[in-house]
């Protein structure tokens, strides 16, 4: 072999040498490449995923938000349906209380059927229609006296043992209405 294929050979070796050296280069640089855009998309998951929790509970905390504003506007709109009417009604009670009298005044005076059926007819009317609206007389005598339900304007004597600390008397029927107090049961109580 003469010198010159031996340069030949030595030169396509070196040249094969870096040229595989330089492959190796590449395939290093072109995996280190591939790691370093899998770390990227990776963190970029991460941060996606993170920012989806966060608008995710953001969410939901918006929508509990807007359906306890809505319950309870719901909510305040029924009670307001309910209690509109707690001013009309509160001032027919001493109207109801004028039939009481009315009918008590006929019992005692002795006045006509007739007088005392139409009497009775208008004062029914009147409660079955304050009734379907919620109104409810309270039930005081015989019970215990309770500052929640009554108001005392008077202690007498009782008449036996059982009946004291307890209502005697109602001078002025309570009312309900709703189930909330619209006005409370003036009562005389025992001692």
């Amino acid at each position: 072999m003469s010198e010159e294929n031996i340069d030949d050979i030595n030169f396509e070796s070196n040249e094969e040498a870096n040229d595989e050296v330089n492959n190796q280069d590449k395939k290093a640089d072109a995996k280190t490449q591939k790691k370093n855009r899998k770390l990227k998309a990776e963190k970029k998951f991460d941060e996606i995923q993170l920012e989806y929790k966060d608008l995710n509970d953001k969410y939901l905390r918006l929508y509990s938000e807007f359906d306890n504003y809505r319950k309870r506007t719901n909510k305040e709109k029924l009670d307001t349906l309910k209690s509109a009417s707690a001013d009309v009604i509160t001032q027919l009670l001493p109207v109801l209380d004028d039939f009481d009298r009315a009918l008590n005044a006929i019992d005692e005076h002795g006045f006509d059927e007739e007088t005392k059926k139409g009497i009775e007819l208008i004062n029914s009317k009147l409660t079955n229609i304050l009734t379907q609206k919620g109104l409810e007389p309270m039930n005081s005598i015989g019970k215990d006296f309770d500052t929640d339900y009554h108001e005392a304007i008077t202690n007498v004597p009782a008449p036996n043992s059982d009946m004291v600390g307890k209502v005697i008397d109602v001078i002025e029927k309570g009312y309900l209405l709703n189930g909330k107090i619209i006005r409370f049961a003036k009562v005389v109580v025992g001692s």
